[in-house]
């Protein structure tokens, strides 16, 4: 266990489509970047063209994808267990969402894609997710203003950019916006939004919106 950081953590990172040397469009990647800002953890940015994947980036992950962390002099993928090793090693502030926290809000960001990729207006994905978002928004409303209450957690930074991903996509390409009525999550995503750790990881919106495009289109 180690709660001080002497030096800046790497983190590989999709680059920006529409901007060069800018930060890309992963949600994933978005969740480690901000568990490190939440922790205020120093950490160094190594932006990579997934479209042009250069020979070092393959050679730390054969797989081609992001995000990748260096811990321990040892490249790490997966944000699921980035975002648990940082906890482990970096306990304070706690981030760590209590386990029967951790299923809340988890089927928003599947039926989401369901949605987004449906062709057919009647198939129904559009109340499916409408549903999730209806069941989040009461959760919030009994047990807000946070996934665990008052105090923001990891839950909160996993949901947040799948969140705003869903905003703009299905603005973009289905003219759908979240009912008024569903007040706190609303709430709940302004308070996320604006938090200075969302702003400084967050995408742009023309790359969020091409990123998703070979799903729409496909």
């Amino acid at each position: 266990m180690c709660s001080k950081l002497s030096e800046s953590l790497e983190v590989c990172a999709k680059e920006s489509v529409i901007v060069p040397n800018k930060l890309g469009d992963c949600p994933f990647t978005q969740r480690v970047l901000l568990t490190l800002e939440e922790k205020h953890l120093p950490y160094d940015l190594k932006l990579v063209d997934l479209r042009n994947k250069p020979e070092w980036f393959l050679k730390i992950s054969p797989e081609g994808k992001v995000p990748l962390i260096k811990l321990d002099d040892k490249w790490i993928p997966d944000s699921d267990v980035i975002v648990q090793l940082l906890e482990d090693k970096f306990p304070e502030p706690p981030l760590a969402t209590p386990p029967e926290k951790v299923p809340v809000g988890s089927k928003i960001f599947s039926t989401f894609i369901g949605f987004l990729k449906s062709k057919d207006p009647s198939d129904g994905t559009d109340q499916a997710l409408l549903n999730e978002l209806t069941a989040f928004d009461d959760y919030l409303a009994q047990n807000g203003p946070f996934i665990n209450g008052e105090v923001i957690s990891a839950s909160d930074l996993s949901l947040a950019p799948k969140l705003y991903h869903m905003q703009m996509t299905l603005g973009h390409y289905k003219n759908w916006s979240i009912p008024d009525a569903l007040t706190h999550l609303l709430s709940y995503m302004k308070t996320v939004f604006t938090r200075s750790s969302f702003i400084k990881t967050q995408p742009q919106t023309q790359d969020v919106i091409e990123g998703w495009r070979p799903k729409v289109e496909g």
